[in-house]
Order: structure tokens, then C-alpha cells, then sequence
């Protein structure tokens, strides 16, 4: 008798097989969606837990907010895309050293 474990999924049809590939993969997605909702709450709760106590932590909570609302834009929504790109662009000339 061998200890090396038996690969159950060789003993399978194609399509079976497949299926729990499927539920594997779709399991993984959950846990990191879930692992990256769980951090944003973290973030978020950082963010909210103590105000700004200079103009760049100020600009680094604003970033944040603006790519959130960046995200839920509709891509045809062009106008507002490229006003949240300038509007990031401008703090990170005006928070940079020098």
C-alpha cells in the first residue's frame, strides 16, 4: 500500500471534472472578494478614524474617494473620467517634495 494520495479527479469524466474546476475556481474569486472587501473596510475605517493633520494626508483621503467614484463611472462617461485624472494629477504635483 502506497501513502502518496490518489488523485481522485484522473478517476472523473471530462465534464465532472471541469465542474469542479469551476466550483474551485468560483471559490477562490469569493475569498478574495471577500479578503478585499475586508480590507477596504480597514482602509476606510483608517481614513475616517482620524482627520488629515497635513494638506498631503488630506490629498491621500481625497484620492481615495475620487477613484471609488472614478470606479462606478461608466466608460462612455469620458467627461467625468478625465476631470478625476486632472484632479489627481494636480495632487500629486502639488504634494510632491520640491
Amino acid at each position: 500500500m502506497s501513502d502518496d494520495p490518489l488523485d481522485l479527479d484522473s478517476h472523473r469524466g471530462m465534464a465532472a471534472q471541469k465542474a469542479t474546476d469551476l466550483r474551485r475556481a468560483l471559490a477562490e474569486v469569493e475569498t478574495h472578494a471577500r479578503e478585499l472587501r475586508e480590507r477596504r473596510a480597514e482602509i476606510e475605517h483608517h481614513l475616517l478614524s482620524s482627520p488629515a493633520a497635513s494638506w498631503p494626508e488630506a490629498a491621500t483621503k481625497a484620492r481615495y474617494v475620487l477613484k471609488l467614484y472614478a470606479a462606478g463611472l461608466a466608460p462612455e462617461d469620458t467627461r467625468h473620467r478625465d476631470l478625476v485624472a486632472a484632479i489627481l494629477e494636480d495632487f500629486t504635483r502639488l504634494t510632491e517634495p520640491g
